[in-house]
């Protein structure tokens, strides 16, 4: 049985600056509480907790005086109260995210509705909704139909980081035709993330060279399951865990190519580990 990797998987640049931020920081010594997991990763938040990064799940849990804002990010009222309540803030914020969230609010100043193509539960999306102010929505494909009749005519439409470019254009194509008569001014941001677009691509590719995948990341991750997606679109026996102790060598009878890929938030040694267990299910094949 081969064990063919993804080109690009696994910790993306934004995931890893945030990573090595909190660590740093904690490295001193200094109690540091993350404001939610720092990314959508147990083993990853576990690895952190065991090097002094706590996690609060909400302002009022918080303790201590230093507090680390996560990869994706929280809107301006948060900051604000953070503030008053005289922490001292370390912000990991994916950068990509903060470009996201000043479009956002750029816009929404000079009077455009901000329509985001993402899930409105999502940190990063109710982080970018926040710096829209009271202008902005966050719908699928499916909720297109549910924006306001009266919503201005000047709209911007700006996506989810982890989503696919292909699904965010047919997005802004139906948006149009659905909406053509109510808008007058229709601005288009890509605030796509390279890095999860290139592991998309690379995850699109893989499955077109192997019987199965296996997909590894955390299950709250959005980025992971776009993984999934992108996989079974090309109809390929397709596999989601987040640790190696999830495989079922069942899964793996009669294949002779095993993909692996891996979420933006999945740390290496997580990855190596399912490979590693893979590489016992091959080795235990009969010739």
């Amino acid at each position: 049985m081969q064990i063919i990797r993804a080109s690009d998987m696994g910790f993306c640049w934004g995931v890893r600056r945030a990573v090595d931020m909190m660590e740093q920081q904690a490295a001193g010594g200094l109690p540091i509480i993350s404001l939610g997991s720092v990314v959508h990763n147990e083993q990853v938040v576990e690895h952190l907790r065991g090097r002094g990064v706590g996690v609060a799940a909400s302002a009022a849990e918080l303790s201590g005086d230093r507090v680390a804002i996560t990869a994706h990010g929280v809107g301006p009222q948060v900051l604000q109260e953070l503030r008053e309540m005289g922490k001292e803030i370390i912000d990991t914020t994916c950068p990509i995210v903060t470009r996201s969230q000043r479009w956002a609010k750029k816009l929404a100043d000079e009077g455009f509705a901000i329509v985001i193509f993402g899930d409105p539960n999502h940190k990063e999306v109710r982080g970018v909704l926040q710096w829209a102010g009271n202008r902005g929505y966050a719908i699928t494909e499916d909720e297109i139909d549910s924006l306001p009749g009266d919503m201005p005519s000047r709209v911007a439409v700006l996506s989810q980081t982890t989503h696919n470019p292909q699904r965010f254009a047919n997005f802004v194509a139906l948006l149009l035709r659905k909406r053509i008569d109510r808008i007058s001014d229709l601005q288009m941001i890509n605030t796509l993330c390279h890095a999860t677009s290139g592991q998309q691509a690379a995850a699109e590719e893989l499955a077109g060279l192997v019987d199965i995948v296996v997909v590894v990341g955390g299950r709250e991750s959005a980025n992971t399951r776009h993984l999934v997606e992108v996989c079974q679109a090309r109809g390929v026996a397709t596999h989601h865990v987040e640790t190696e102790s999830e495989l079922q060598p069942a899964w793996f009878d009669g294949r002779e190519r095993v993909g692996v890929t891996a979420g933006a938030s999945t740390p290496d040694f997580v990855i190596d580990a399912v490979i590693a267990r893979l590489e016992q299910f091959s080795s235990a094949v009969p010739a």
